[in-house]
């Protein structure tokens, strides 16, 4: 029994939608909480929808740690279920660098206030955001987030909230908050180890697609059922299949992302939708028509897939489409305004050489299938309203493709 060296988990930084929170492990992998459901989908992954998913990696274990100064981190314990998939890097490279022992875990004096908070300090987090991304630079945001105060200074005044993205740190936070109140320090936790499906791209773009017309698993109970179905109805999920819960796209004039969440997704109209997937694949000076064929090819690859999949039901899955924002040729004019699309007017450039994308389904917690281990109910035939959404997808981008 060799000893390990436990891995100190980092937030994931280009988490850009989704509630569950997602921690780096290493450069090419992340994991997340187990839910017994995801685990039967991915142990039993169809040949076919492997290309389309993060590959299966293994378990870990995984605890909360306080060290005397309060400070409280995650840490990972690697074990033999992971040796299927060959060792990992278990380095954990300079703790000083790594935002969780940096946060001051401290009692909320808030009245009403269910769960202890996590108080950032805001000069320490701008540092790690700066380690953690190419080029040194920041992640951009033009969001309003409503939720409570993400980002507190020492003095408790709120620092401005146009400077990052911090949707995945509210994610971990949340989640942190969730372990503490509920679980001492000792308590083992299993964690999925998956592909890191970013790690090869130097500026990850990212789309999070919320797919289908249905989002609530069958185990949902009747408040949680009407919730999900409400929010389809009011969004463009009914009307086309698909919605966005979060994106961020590296904008090359200023060197910054522009990021937007779920609920600024939720407010889209079709037509709203159909400028934001534009947006998505516009870099600030021109709009990427080089990874329209590539997207699309690889979303009607998918669909072909998708047909062939009896009894599958992907309720509540996103669906990520991949680029990289570093251009080998770049074009530098200049553009007025880079944070509202509707003042943006990017002129085309058609690249001669494909660039490098990818589309990937993640998040089956709810992902039902005839012969899962969590099963429900059996459906037959394929998922139609999950066809609905891909189909319309790519009609969108066709359409983007011809000018239109």
């Amino acid at each position: 029994s060799e000893s390990r060296t436990a891995v100190l988990l980092e937030p994931f930084v280009h988490q850009v939608g989704g509630h569950m929170s997602m921690m780096k492990y290493d450069e090419h992998t992340v994991c997340k909480p187990l839910v017994s459901q995801e685990l039967s989908f991915y142990e039993s992954l169809p040949l076919a929808m492997r290309q389309f998913t993060p590959q299966y990696k293994g378990i870990v274990s995984v605890h909360l740690k306080k060290d005397s100064l309060g400070n409280l981190t995650l840490m990972a314990s690697p074990s033999l279920q992971t040796e299927s998939c060959g060792r990992l890097d278990n380095a954990i490279g300079d703790s000083s660098m790594t935002i969780w022992h940096k946060c001051k875990w401290a009692a909320s004096t808030g009245t009403g206030s269910e769960h202890t908070l996590v108080k950032w300090s805001h000069t320490q987090l701008t540092k790690t955001f700066k380690d953690s991304c190419p080029g040194k630079m920041l992640l951009r945001t033009d969001l309003q987030y409503r939720t409570d105060s993400l980002l507190e200074g020492a003095n408790r005044n709120q620092p401005e909230r146009n400077s990052y993205n911090p949707w995945g740190l509210h994610c971990h936070r949340q989640h942190l908050n969730r372990m503490s109140s509920k679980h001492n320090e000792n308590k083992l936790h299993q964690f999925l180890l998956l592909e890191n499906v970013v790690s090869k791209y130097n500026y990850p773009c990212i789309l999070d697609l919320k797919m289908g017309t249905r989002q609530h698993g069958d185990d949902a109970s009747e408040e949680k059922k009407a919730r999900h179905i409400k929010k389809c109805e009011q969004s463009t999920s009914a009307s086309l299949g698909v919605r966005i819960c979060g994106l961020q796209v590296y904008q090359a004039d200023t060197g910054h992302f522009l990021c937007k969440d779920k609920y600024y997704g939720r407010k889209l109209s079709p037509e709203g939708f159909r400028q934001t997937l534009r947006q998505f694949l516009c870099n600030g000076n021109h709009l990427r028509t080089d990874l329209l064929e590539p997207i699309i090819l690889r979303l009607k690859a998918l669909l072909s897939v998708i047909r062939k999949q009896s009894s599958y039901r992907f309720y509540s899955s996103s669906l990520l489409i991949i680029y990289d924002g570093q251009e080998y040729k770049e074009n530098t004019a200049p553009l007025d305004n880079h944070l509202h699309f509707q003042k943006t007017n990017c002129t085309t450039s058609h690249g001669t050489n494909h660039a490098r994308v990818d589309v990937r389904m993640i998040d089956f917690a709810h992902t039902t299938f005839k012969g899962s281990k969590c099963n429900h109910t059996t459906y037959d035939g394929p998922d139609h309203g999950y066809i609905f959404g891909l189909e319309n997808l790519i009609k969108i981008l066709q359409n983007i493709s011809e000018g239109k």
